[in-house]
């Protein structure tokens, strides 16, 4: 396999240059090998995706293979449910992992393996200290570690009681089985590890075969040996590990993949952790793991979000080296511009005010011509419906406007999108004062396209037509968090936005819309970006969430 730089479309990083690197000097025969290593005990979010992006960015870039592998060696927090969303989520971003599914679950046996083998060298014991009285002995950064009082049981001891600790014969936490390193080492990781635990509880897909569980330092860099990882790319919270995945690989005498760190995406208004994300589900503050303001892939799917934005994303924001906060902006940026090539415009209005044109004929209805997208000349026309009553936006209507005010006034003017200009004559209120109808004139010498009138005026605004309009649910989200960086925060619950979603349950859109699909998006003229809801629409009931806005309009309000 050779790179050719013609064909690497991605901007180049300090990632790629180390694989260009190491395909001139041939130090993996040429072969670039990455991967995926998720741990089945949530649904991945944007980070996840960052990292999915990246790795099979890499491998199809330098026409490598890319493995999705689940790091299954938890069976207390890992779930079949989070297994089958990952694999969706993974698909959906694009990235081809090939047909087969990798689980560290099937190397258990061979983990085993390798860890008798330390203990026949030496370099692995026994410990019989809680979980409590290692971390007491583990010391400080300025502090060494205590041995443990187990440390130097002979090789002999320490096989029997592994093979028993696999065959059951001690109760969880009894038992552990520890790296013997360096218990004085500045690297607190390379302070005598554990490479096993004892958990009884079944697991997703070995059952009750096994009782003991490699712990992820153990397993992390045996899995990417077995499989042949040319570029072992991690996030910067495993630098620290590397020395640690090195000791085991080197004492095994086994193939060495090249471990290679880069810094996490941070997200502001929201959190990236899976325990406080299970937190927010768990507790209910949001609807579940799939809810539009969770930053999982699945919940951005459910918002509109497309894989290409977030492939676009990730590209914007790069690869460093260190860590920062990505401002929530660039992510919407990525799918309105996305939104706005490819999705279809249509008419919709969310808090509705009636307009009666008291000289249009009662029983006419007229058809107009309205542009599908004028990003798209391919994309066509639609014809609209147009009568004597109709719908407008509550805020396209003031009696007392400010200055600038270009929408309807009374006895001022506005033009109808792909219609007529109307005028205001009359505002009807109900007995609490309230606006509920507004009487109107059109113009018919001023439909648009019709070329027979020069009238123009400054205010444009959206209409439904009464008669021919369809109810709709519309959700807008807004972020989940009201400070850039509640993750900082320990009682980071109290910073949950309570207007982070707003129902509305009689808003009205186009009947074009009727044929409209779960997962379809479209940009509500003049609204923003929204999408039909995959997990409430039916067929009775049109939910719609809104993706995003037209223009970013948070930094105006925070």
């Amino acid at each position: 396999m050779k790179s050719n730089d013609s064909e690497i479309k991605r901007p180049k990083n300090f990632i790629y240059e180390i694989i260009e690197e190491d395909l001139k000097t041939n130090k993996w025969g040429g072969r670039v090998h990455t991967r995926f290593p998720p741990e089945p005990n949530g649904y991945l979010h944007i980070g996840h995706a960052k990292s999915i992006c990246l790795n099979y960015g890499i491998a199809k870039d330098f026409n490598g293979k890319f493995n999705l592998r689940f790091d299954d060696t938890n069976p207390e927090k890992e779930e079949t449910e989070y297994v089958e969303s990952i694999i969706e989520d993974v698909k959906w971003l694009g990235a081809d992992f090939g047909e087969k599914v990798l689980y560290a679950s099937d190397y258990f046996e061979q983990m085993y393996l390798w860890a008798v083998e330390l203990i026949k060298k030496g370099k692995a014991y026994v410990c019989d200290l809680s979980a409590e009285e290692i971390r007491e002995t583990r010391g400080t950064l300025t502090v060494p570690g205590k041995e443990s009082p187990y440390r130097n049981r002979s090789i002999e001891e320490n096989l029997d009681l592994f093979e028993r600790m696999r065959k059951g014969e001690f109760p969880n936490g009894a038992k552990t089985l520890r790296a013997k390193i360096d218990m004085s080492s500045p690297n607190l990781n390379l302070r005598d590890p554990v490479m096993y635990r004892i958990i009884h509880q079944e697991h997703h897909r070995q059952g009750n075969k096994w009782c003991i569980y490699p712990t992820y330092d153990w397993a992390h860099g045996l899995e990417d040996s077995i499989e042949g990882i040319t570029h072992s790319i991690c996030t910067l919270e495993f630098e620290n590990h590397r020395p640690l995945y090195d000791w085991f690989l080197n004492e095994l005498g086994i193939y060495h993949p090249q471990q290679i760190e880069f810094a996490r995406l941070n997200l502001s208004y929201t959190v990236m952790s899976k325990r406080r994300l299970l937190q927010l589900v768990q507790e209910k503050y949001v609807d579940g793991w799939d809810d539009p303001r969770m930053p999982t892939i699945s919940g951005l799917r459910r918002r509109g979000y497309t894989p290409q934005a977030i492939r676009n994303f990730t590209e914007i924001i790069g690869v460093a080296k260190r860590d920062a906060l990505t401002d929530y902006a660039l992510l919407e940026y990525a799918i309105r511009d996305e939104l706005n090539k490819h999705a279809q415009r249509v008419m919709a209005v969310l808090r509705p005010l009636k307009v009666k044109l008291i000289n249009y004929p009662d029983d006419k209805i007229e058809y107009v011509d309205a542009i599908n997208n004028p990003e798209d000349p391919s994309a066509g026309t639609r014809k609209l419906p147009f009568c004597k009553e109709i719908f407008i936006e509550q805020t396209d209507f003031m009696e007392n406007p400010p200055k600038g005010y270009y929408r309807l006034t009374q006895g001022a003017e506005v033009r109808l999108r792909y219609a007529y200009i109307i005028k205001c004559e009359k505002v009807i209120k109900n007995n609490n004062g309230e606006i509920v109808e507004l009487h109107c004139t059109y113009d018919p010498a001023t439909k648009s396209g019709s070329g027979t009138s020069n009238k123009k005026v400054k205010g444009v605004i959206h209409w439904v037509s009464a008669h021919h309009s369809l109810k709709a649910e519309v959700r807008l989200y807004d972020r989940l968090f009201t400070i850039e960086n509640p993750g900082e925060k320990e009682n980071w619950k109290d910073y949950i936005n309570p207007n982070s979603l707003e129902i509305i349950t009689d808003a009205l859109v186009e009947p074009s819309l009727s044929n409209a699909k779960p997962g379809d998006k479209f940009q509500f003229e003049r609204l923003g970006y929204f999408c039909v809801d995959t997990k409430y629409s039916t067929k009775e009931k049109l939910v719609f969430n809104r993706t995003v806005s037209i223009k970013d309009s948070w930094t105006k309000k925070s």
